[in-house]
């Protein structure tokens, strides 16, 4: 075991902290690159036609960040101000994205229960819906929002079968359906499925680029060819639209081909991170732990919660989040070693047994 005698900094405060690799550095320094608003950069054109193959569908575009992805692809289903989304109230979407669907929008958020395995019960999304032949007092249904893996509720996957069902009822009910597929690659090596089974029933899926795989910039939405060129129209009015974008496409080409396979050997690391549970201060569900993040919870001491708990961690170097009063986030990534890993187990030991 690595005693915090020796302070080594493992910054564990999410997968988006990882430096650009060596290889990423020299792909990102030799691109091919052109005008990408004019349609014309010939790395983001490879970059968005293998990630639209990985996830079956006909076309994909670039985008600066998920947050923009996920805008963008409401904004093209919801396409009537005062149109609804369906969404879990747990989703990074409805807490994390500053409710740009609503401000920028004008997309009414209906929420349903995510449940602790990051589903939401099919029976509650079929309650939520608001048909154009309903109520006139209501907004009237367009698209249904997954998240896979769901992050807010411990880096679940949604099992493909539960995917399937909801865009069962999405088509039903004459409803779009997107996924919100921020760690898509992680629910991929952690179910053993192709992504692009994962996604079969969606209409459009926002897949990052620096979550999971370690790309330092963007992400790539996908879906049909008529969504993808309704949604350039809207990458350009919110400001995305750049130009020589091959020197970030570079580096994303990279994290999918070299990344991908190191997500199994997050997924073990974080198994062996559950084993805080064994400290009898601390509380980790460790069944929940399927991919890279994990939720720690302290013991609920008034004058010690989360954030004085992260500032003693930060103080020998462990860099981690509170994620609630009494709880605290960790996220693996592929820069974080074994070593580094038995470090974190014997500084959350030192400071919760003293």
């Amino acid at each position: 075991m690595v005693t915090p005698t020796t302070i080594r900094t493992v910054d564990l405060r999410s997968d988006t902290v990882t430096k650009p690799t060596e290889s990423m550095r020299s792909a990102m320094a030799n691109a091919e690159v052109d005008d990408d608003v004019l349609g014309n950069d010939p790395t983001a054109l490879r970059l968005e036609k293998e990630v639209a193959e990985i996830a079956g569908k006909e076309a994909a575009m670039f985008v600066p960040s998920g947050t923009m992805g996920n805008l963008i692809s409401v904004l093209v289903h919801c396409d009537e101000r005062g149109s609804e989304v369906i969404l879990g109230d747990d989703s990074h979407i409805h807490i994390y994205e500053n409710g740009g669907v609503s401000s920028l929008g004008g997309v009414h958020p209906r929420t349903v229960k995510n449940e602790e395995d990051g589903t939401m019960e099919i029976g509650a999304i079929e309650a939520a819906v608001r048909s154009p032949k309903g109520d006139l007092h209501h907004p009237v249904t367009k698209l249904i929002c997954l998240e896979n893996t769901q992050a807010n509720c411990g880096g679940r996957c949604l099992p493909i079968e539960y995917i399937d069902k909801v865009g069962e009822l999405a088509k039903k009910h004459g409803l779009k359906l997107h996924i919100d597929g921020a760690r898509i690659f992680n629910a991929s090596v952690a179910l053993g499925v192709p992504v692009k089974r994962i996604v079969q029933a969606a209409d459009s899926v926002s897949i990052c680029l620096s979550k999971g795989i370690g790309a330092p910039v963007g992400s790539v939405i996908v879906g049909s060819k008529k969504f993808i060129t309704k949604a350039r129209w809207l990458r350009k009015t919110l400001g995305g639209g750049m130009r020589q974008i091959g020197v970030l496409c570079a580096a994303a080409l990279v994290a999918l081909h070299e990344n991908v396979a190191k997500l199994e050997d997050d997924h073990k690391k974080a198994r062996v991170l559950a084993g805080l549970n064994r400290i009898e201060r601390l509380r980790v569900n460790v069944a929940a732990v399927e991919t890279n993040i994990i939720y720690v919870d302290i013991p609920e001491d008034p004058k010690f919660g989360a954030e004085e708990a992260c500032k003693s961690l930060e103080d020998v170097g462990v860099l981690v989040i509170p994620q609630a009063t009494f709880r605290i986030r960790i996220v693996l990534h592929h820069q974080i070693s074994d070593v580094d890993v038995e470090y974190v187990l014997s500084c959350f030991e030192k400071i919760f047994h003293s």
